[in-house]
């Protein structure tokens, strides 16, 4: 088979859709207008933010005030978990519950609050990277004012069950705040039904340009400001808007959102042909995560007794992106916080591999891949 170039790297990025760059290219060049100004060009950017907020609140089953714009999702986290922390502070809770393989925007915020005199529980997940209700209802205390878990984890793929969780917070009136940044578009949501508080998602995961995401909270939920300044955001984030990209992310999300277990359903498809063959094809492979309560494009793999910076520079050079773990961490030669959190060790966790399909990937893709990688993996070991 010739050389191809195969884009698997999804949960880092993914490409700009047609739909989207149709969508702002207006919005950069012709309805260029402060959507803050009184005058028409201002107001059809004003128009077009709020026709944006509302695709992006009935894709979540939300309502139109109450999804805020903002950079990205790691800016979503932290304004959640932070905004959760100090509004719960006035009432004398500085308790949070989250999990031990978070995104690091939750983790390290969680870090810095701690070090402004709250207390942090963080519960691990089972060997298979699920979080076990009975760990979080166990967790929760008088002064718990926030518990903040990942609708689906970022490397690893496994889908936690945030409705359950959402519920126990519920009962005992706390807020349930997710990082859904890698299940929306993936996984049908809607945050009334769920019973969730806060949910954070990035619009460059599903197909948006980078730049932009969103956080929603609910009606009646506290939200301290991010910046101060103008009217923006409800007076909660001041700044002028980054119309083009919100116009964008409305048009991402609502293609995300359409036909979405068909969409699904494919995808898994490719990603079970995947699974299957590397295991079949290559010895000591280890699938990390849960086999099926996993997102329909997700998967990570350790490989013994090899190197995962060695194996994306040799995929690369067979034109194969992936990942070794987050996009966020690839520069950091620790091991993944996820793999350990679910028991691997080090030798185990620098070994990893995360190949992250979707819809635009093709059954050629998955052929190319199981072709390259048992060789190149082979090759590896014989360097040893």
């Amino acid at each position: 088979m010739e050389k191809r170039f195969v884009y698997a790297d999804n949960a880092a990025t993914t490409r700009v859709s047609e739909n989207a760059l149709k969508a702002m290219l207006p919005f950069l060049q012709e309805s260029f207008g402060n959507p803050s100004s009184l005058y028409s060009v201002g107001r059809k950017a004003a128009a077009a933010l709020l026709d944006a907020r509302k695709k992006v609140a009935e894709a979540l089953g939300a309502d139109t005030k109450e999804i805020y714009f903002t950079s990205c999702g790691s800016e979503a986290d932290n304004w959640a978990v932070r905004s959760a922390a100090f509004e719960g502070a006035k009432k004398g809770k500085r308790h949070i519950i989250t999990s031990a393989f978070e995104h690091h925007a939750v983790l390290r915020t969680c870090a810095f609050l701690e070090g402004q005199g709250f207390e942090v529980t963080y519960i691990s997940p089972d060997s298979r990277g699920l979080i076990d209700l009975a760990d979080v209802k166990r967790a929760v205390r008088e002064d718990t004012c926030l518990v903040s878990v990942m609708y689906a984890n970022n490397e690893i793929g496994t889908i936690q069950p945030a409705a359950e969780i959402a519920a126990v917070c519920k009962e005992k009136n706390i807020l349930f705040h997710t990082d859904a940044v890698q299940a929306v578009g993936h996984i049908d949501i809607n945050v009334k039904k769920q019973g969730i508080d806060m949910l954070s998602l990035s619009g460059h995961k599903l197909h948006a340009p980078k730049g932009i995401g969103a956080l929603y909270v609910r009606s009646g939920v506290e939200l301290s400001p991010l910046i101060f300044g103008g009217p923006q955001e409800r007076g909660r984030r001041a700044g002028t808007e980054n119309v083009a990209s919100a116009v964008a992310l409305g048009a991402a999300i609502t293609d995300a959102v359409t036909g979405i277990a068909q969409r699904s359903a494919a995808v898994m498809q490719m990603r079970e042909r995947l699974i299957d063959g590397l295991l079949s094809a290559v010895e000591g492979v280890r699938l990390n995560g849960d086999r099926y309560i996993r997102l329909d494009g997700n998967v990570n793999l350790s490989f013994d007794g090899i190197e995962g910076e060695s194996l994306l520079l040799m995929l690369d050079m067979e034109g194969i992106c992936a990942s070794s773990g987050s996009a966020c961490e690839s520069a950091s030669l620790d091991a993944s916080h996820v793999l350990k959190s679910i028991g691997l060790d080090d030798r185990a966790a620098k070994g990893s591999l995360r190949l992250t399909i979707n819809e635009e990937n093709t059954q050629e893709d998955i052929d190319y891949i199981l072709e390259r990688l048992p060789a190149i993996v082979a090759r590896l070991r014989a360097l040893r």
